[in-house]
């Protein structure tokens, strides 16, 4: 079990005095679960250990990026030669151009794109381009879906937000809140419905084809089938926000998993290799839209930037070898099985998990949600229980209910080991303090 955390404690004081909640993200905050965040100090492999010297198997991998595992050597060989030649030029560089290339090789409807410095941002200037296109102004969003934080999106969001019981931002105009239709995530008639009322008003709807910010939700069979078709029908934009599942849960993302193809997807994460990076595209006629070949203005002073290109660079190339993710699912699921029938075997019955490629959910719950609404009645308490008895046991899940959590090829062996063990115990401890 883990040890002393006051150097955690003392800088999580010292960080609240000039950071808001002591965080420079909500998402790592521990006040869902209770306790102090853990501050990390370095990360290797599957683990990450904090500033006291605790080590934790870590499956959150920087949300997402560390597929291939932290501090892979080639990753950290491409960023050091990167930064060798210079942190930043202000110019474009070949490299860009390499990874546009690899990317619209794996992912056919990105025709064209644009490299940003973050998902936020892409999923920003995504929308903009849709109402650009369209010259219509509402979007279509789900609940329970969070798409980075700009303003028009952040309405009922998931993730952060509802980890803190607060829905909607404040600092949100009414007006951009009014251009947003906010729908349950899996309801095709609130689709076509919706469509009917506001057809020739909607520029776009974008969607996280499996959702993560409410937990891992998978889309119901003719999901975003009715949503390609009802884009189609009324001259929407189609926009699939990768930036979790791109290059994660698949070699061609959720596009190559459900064969729906995208007027605009967004991506992060995995792209950037642990580094800042995000990028938008798709259709070419979409795409064309946007300064200078457009009237649809986005810029960005660090966008491609030559080191987090590398770093991006360097783990695409690390996931396209051969059988790398029929591995990396296969563990993944082989995983949560071990971790239900652990549970059950405990006596916790109200408990299930479920994952798509390297990314995972697990939930206090009789069946996986398919709802926002199935979300939030699983058992939060139990969960907040559990995660304490894992963290104290080295094992480090996503500090919240509402998250998804992931894995890299790293975790095979020891680490996935020392988690079924620390499962075991955790699970024996929290049902025995009912």
């Amino acid at each position: 079990m883990q040890q002393s955390i006051k150097t955690s404690e003392a800088l999580f004081a010292q960080a609240q005095i000039m950071i808001p909640g002591g965080v420079n993200s909500p998402v790592r905050a521990f006040r869902s679960v209770g306790g102090t965040p853990r501050f990390f100090a370095k990360a290797q492999g599957a683990y990450g250990w904090d500033a006291d010297g605790n080590r934790y198997v870590d499956y959150i991998c920087s949300w997402g990026p560390a597929i291939v595992g932290h501090a892979h050597p080639e990753v950290i060989a491409a960023v050091q030669k990167a930064a060798a030649d210079g942190l930043s030029f202000g110019a474009p560089t070949a490299a860009e151009v390499e990874i546009a290339e690899w990317i619209r090789s794996h992912l056919p409807s990105m025709e064209m794109m644009r490299l940003t410095s973050s998902g936020t941002e892409a999923t920003m200037s995504a929308i903009r381009v849709a109402r650009g296109y369209t010259g219509r102004s509402k979007i279509i969003k789900f609940e329970g879906c969070y798409h980075g934080h700009v303003d028009s999106l952040l309405v009922k969001a998931g993730s952060g937000l509802l980890t803190f019981g607060n829905p909607t931002s404040a600092g949100v105009p009414k007006s951009f809140a009014e251009e947003t239709l906010v729908l349950d995530y899996n309801d095709i008639e609130g689709i076509q419905a919706c469509f009917a009322e506001h057809g020739p008003q909607i520029a776009g709807v974008i969607v996280e084809p499996i959702a993560g910010n409410m937990n891992l939700v998978k889309p119901r069979e003719g999901f975003l089938e009715a949503l390609r078709a009802a884009c189609d029908a009324h001259g929407a934009v189609l926009i699939f926000d990768e930036v979790m599942t791109g290059f994660r849960v698949g070699p061609q993302g959720v596009q190559g998993l459900s064969g729906i193809r995208p007027d605009l997807t967004t991506l992060g994460k995995v792209i950037g290799g642990g580094m800042p990076m995000g990028a938008f595209g798709g259709r070419k006629d979409i795409m064309q839209c946007v300064a200078p070949l457009g009237p649809v203005y986005q810029a960005g002073t660090l966008s491609g930037n030559p080191v987090a290109v590398a770093a991006g660079l360097a783990t695409l190339r690390l996931i396209s070898a051969p059988g790398f993710f029929d591995q990396l699912t296969a563990m993944t699921a082989q995983l949560m099985q071990d971790l239900q029938s652990i549970a059950h075997e405990s006596g916790e019955e109200n408990f299930c998990a479920d994952s798509v490629g390297g990314m995972f959910g697990i939930y206090f719950s009789k069946s996986p949600p398919v709802t926002f609404e199935d979300v939030n009645q699983s058992n939060r308490d139990q969960f907040n229980r559990f995660f304490h008895a894992m963290l104290k046991r080295g094992v480090y899940l996503a500090p919240s209910a509402f998250e998804a959590g992931f894995l890299s090829i790293a975790h095979a062996g020891e680490p996935i080991a020392q988690t079924l063990q620390a499962a075991r115990e955790s699970f024996k401890e929290i049902i025995g303090a009912r």
